[in-house]
């Protein structure tokens, strides 16, 4: 889920610029290791595909951009570094011959411009990949793909499943600060200005428990996560958004910055063999990941060709 590009905070995109979703369990947690923020890598030469990967080598560490975001990279309770993105980066950097991997926490719309003036080596944040992006990062191909689903109240009494039903059957909808899914409602008829915009995926769950609202809208693995200990709400079946009239489905990535080429390539290389061997699920299974948000998207398609 990820804010768009520039400053990349979280704001309503008028054009299709998704964001990652902000969960900000796990944030309290990160004020120890802020610090490492603050220590700047040293600067790569764009030459040949840079040569970010042998220094890394010779370093023996690799410093990854997380948001604090659960399931995708965060701090967990005892300190240590977790998360979809961070998991499998240790994976894949030892096998690049990078032993050990660093977490440098900041805010979710610091994760680009951080990269970028060198704060960290890498953004392992599962962001999302869309052109407005890929103006200003490199990214790996997509380690999942991702459908939207709802949460409603037990038996989904109005039906909804999609953007379209919300619209059809005038249900009062719901969605994060900065979700692609406001912009997925307002596409299919749905009033911006009546959109309740809520924190995070938990207080969705609250105000269709409370009934504020029919229907909140998140990607498929957080609101079957959220629902499940919920005696009043449920998750939809995963459906896919229209986007100017055909269907969507995002994809999460690891990002470099642009001169970065032969570590990116590297990288990739290592990411094709997990995902035909089927370990790159069995390392996100643990975090919600299930079969259907692997994926054989590729970052130049979510680019834009």
């Amino acid at each position: 889920m990820a804010p768009p590009l520039g400053n990349d905070v979280h704001t309503t995109r008028p054009e299709h610029r998704h964001t990652r979703r902000s969960v900000l369990a796990g944030l309290a947690s990160l004020g120890a290791l802020g610090a490492a923020g603050c220590t700047r890598v040293a600067s790569a030469s764009g030459k040949d595909g840079g040569d970010l990967l042998e220094r890394l080598r010779a370093q023996g560490v690799v410093r990854l951009g997380i948001a604090g975001e659960i399931p995708f990279g965060y701090i967990d309770r005892d300190g240590n570094l977790t998360g979809e993105a961070p998991e499998l980066a240790k994976v894949i950097f030892k096998r690049l011959g990078v032993d050990r991997v660093q977490p440098v926490p900041t805010e979710f719309g610091s994760l680009i411009p951080g990269l970028n003036s060198q704060q960290f080596d890498v953004v392992a944040a599962g962001m999302y990949v869309n052109p407005e992006r890929c103006e200003q990062v490199i990214f790996a191909d997509p380690d999942y793909q991702m459908l939207d689903s709802f949460i409603v109240r037990k038996g989904n009494p109005k039906g909804l499943h999609s953007y379209r039903d919300v619209v059809a059957k005038k249900a009062k909808f719901a969605t994060g600060t900065g979700y692609a899914e406001i912009q997925y409602a307002v596409e299919a008829g749905y009033e911006e200005s009546d959109i309740l915009i809520v924190p995070d995926q938990v207080a969705g769950l609250n105000a269709v428990e409370a009934g504020r609202v029919d229907v909140f809208a998140g990607t498929a693995l957080t609101t079957r996560e959220v629902v499940k200990k919920s005696s009043k709400a449920e998750a939809t079946k995963p459906f896919t958004p229209l986007v100017k009239g055909e269907p969507h489905t995002d994809g999460g990535a690891f990002a470099f910055r642009a001169t970065e080429t032969r570590l990116r390539d590297a990288f990739n290389g290592e990411l094709r063999k997990l995902k035909k061997s089927g370990e790159l699920l069995r390392i996100l299974r643990p975090f919600g990941f299930t079969e259907a948000e692997m994926t054989d998207l590729t970052a130049k398609e979510l680019c834009g060709g």
